[in-house]
């Protein structure tokens, strides 16, 4: 079922003469895992602020074309509601911390709907759990690292049970291992929650396994959408500002090489890669 769907999308910000999206035809579809790829300002956040109503309700610009999310349309329907389907993470979790303690932070938004006591103890209990940070609950946002703060922004908007979680360079500020971790969790939430994820990332690497669908975008447009494996077998990506994951580049020099095709399978990941070559030493 298509969750996301935009049609002839175009959208520049005030004060700018240049479009930042330029004829946008997309559609997500329930569960899937699409990674956002390509060069700094090259439209990926303006892309996911169209996904979540941001635009056209707070930021201020042009937008021709159509968004609906879960069937609603962006235009029609404040961020309040928006955000209870689309639920947005940025680059820096300190814009979405500020109260005094992290149970705190995540009730917020679920205290400004006016959803009962009850319910709001539960929902904070569970994304608690979901984002493994229990023991956090008494915290103040002060005290944690980069990681734990990332995951907390998370566990508040988890916190609203929406369908689609968009994320925006969630790792940008965390160090490897940190990134890691966090998305790992990411990852899980797709798996085991099939929340719809889309994240703009440029951790390529530790993403793509996991992805059902790449898209690549450049200069406000879509240029390459398609499985991981697909686009990373059939185009050059590296124009567009997106760095070649190492395992596929030590593949496609060994397909160079070797004139072997890997049976047409590019590996994604490092175990992938080592079942291949014993599979071709077979």
């Amino acid at each position: 079922m298509t969750i996301i769907k935009s049609s002839n999308l175009w959208f520049k910000y005030s004060g700018s003469s240049e479009w930042a999206i330029r004829e946008v035809n997309i559609e997500i579809n329930e569960g899937e895992f699409v990674v956002l790829a390509g060069r700094s300002g090259c439209g990926k956040s303006t892309l996911m602020r169209c996904f979540n109503g941001l635009i056209p309700h707070f930021y201020e610009g042009e937008m021709i074309g159509k968004v609906e999310v879960c069937g609603l349309d962006t235009r029609e329907n404040p961020t309040y509601i928006l955000s209870q389907y689309a639920g947005m993470v940025f680059q820096n979790p300190d814009n979405q911390l500020f109260a005094l303690t992290v149970e705190a932070d995540i009730a917020f938004a679920l205290e400004n709907l006016s959803i009962p006591k009850e319910e709001i103890r539960e929902r904070v209990d569970w994304a608690l759990r979901v984002m493994g940070i229990e023991e956090l609950r008494d915290k103040s946002s002060l005290e944690l690292s980069g990681g734990q703060k990332q995951k907390v922004a998370i566990a508040s908007i988890l916190a609203m049970r929406p369908q689609i979680l968009l994320l925006d360079e969630p790792t940008s500020s965390l160090d490897p291992f940190s990134a890691k971790q966090l998305i790992d969790t990411i990852i899980s939430l797709n798996q085991k929650y099939k929340i719809t994820i889309l994240i703009a990332e440029h951790r390529l690497d530790l993403l793509l396994p996991y992805a059902s669908r790449m898209i690549v975008i450049d200069d406000g447009r879509i240029v390459l959408d398609g499985k991981p494996r697909e686009v990373l077998d059939k185009h050059d990506v590296m124009p567009y500002g997106v760095s070649v994951p190492r395992i596929v580049k030590v593949a496609t020099q060994l397909k160079k090489s070797l004139g072997y095709s890997f049976n047409h399978v590019v590996p994604l990941s490092v175990e992938e890669f080592v079942e291949i070559l014993r599979r071709w030493r077979n």
